[in-house]
């Protein structure tokens, strides 16, 4: 017999910051606080159906996270440009959808270097501070600079990847061992280096598009029992339950005594959360 925790469509995890920080897993209208399940057998198992986020039809596939093919191909929030600024078309009257470009892509965004598993580079909303970081596993994160459209943001950040990478090691994450780092330092050195870089930037775009910020580094703790000493990736497509003790939650991994699980890639799947033996 098991206990039923939760059940219904995923979606990412909630996540506020805290010490640790505090995850709410979702599942259709169900949420789920995690913490108090730390230590505790949970079991997940998907029903084999899986529901698109925007649309609510269900599909054989999910598409950008969650999405069936026709919204996948439709949405301006599924489009390349999404993952690489530097080409949103806008301005060439080729946005998928002209409104919601226009909410969420020409507003402040920041240009960040954190520590998940080193150092990198990315871009965000500046509303999605401190989300962002969480999501990724960061112990360290510090706001550099501050741009007016998520475009500029791209172009920026293409700028630093020459310096610094702009992805995350998961298992690297996830296994706990990343050294923190001096991030005032380093984005005191990318700015020296790449000063000519950002004043062709500014002569583009504006004198004030592109704003250095005067932050403070912040630190992040996550909820871990026991780190994986080798990381194992469980996932539904292969095995449709999943179960272990819960050792842990960072980014948007369960962090299982059987293996680790990223919820996030498994948005619009139907699971029931029970408590349960591996």
């Amino acid at each position: 017999m098991t206990d039923s925790l939760a059940r219904g469509c995923l979606a990412k995890m909630a996540v506020e910051p805290g010490d640790p920080a505090r995850y709410t897993l979702r599942a259709g209208d169900d949420r789920l606080p995690l913490g108090p399940l730390l230590g505790e057998p949970l079991r997940l198992a998907w029903s084999g159906a899986i529901a698109c986020t925007n649309c609510g039809r269900a599909t054989r596939k999910s598409f950008g996270q969650g999405h069936c093919y026709p919204c996948f191909k439709r949405l301006a929030r599924c489009d390349t440009c999404i993952m690489k600024p530097e080409l949103c078309h806008y301005f060439q009257g080729t946005c998928r959808e002209p409104e919601w470009g226009e909410s969420h892509c020409f507003q402040p965004h920041i240009v960040y270097l954190a520590n998940a598993s080193g150092l990198k580079v990315g871009i965000t909303r500046a509303t999605q501070v401190p989300t962002r970081w969480l999501d990724q596993g960061a112990i360290q994160a510090l706001p550099i600079l501050e741009v007016d459209s998520r475009q500029q943001s791209g172009f920026v950040e293409m700028l630093f990847k020459e310096e610094v990478s702009d992805r995350t090691n998961w298992r690297a994450m996830l296994k706990g061992e990343t050294p923190e780092l001096d991030l005032p330092g380093e984005r005191d050195r990318l700015l020296e280096r790449l000063a000519p870089g950002l004043a062709e930037l500014r002569e583009r775009f504006g004198a004030d598009a592109i704003r250095e910020l005067d932050a403070s580094p912040r630190s992040f703790t996550y909820p871990v029992l026991e780190y994986p000493t080798k990381v194992a990736s469980h996932n539904f497509d292969k095995r449709a339950e999943v179960a272990g003790r819960l050792m842990g939650i960072k980014g948007q991994y369960l962090m299982l005594d059987s293996g680790v699980i990223n919820l996030r890639k498994f948005t619009g799947y139907e699971v029931a959360v029970s408590h349960g033996e591996s």
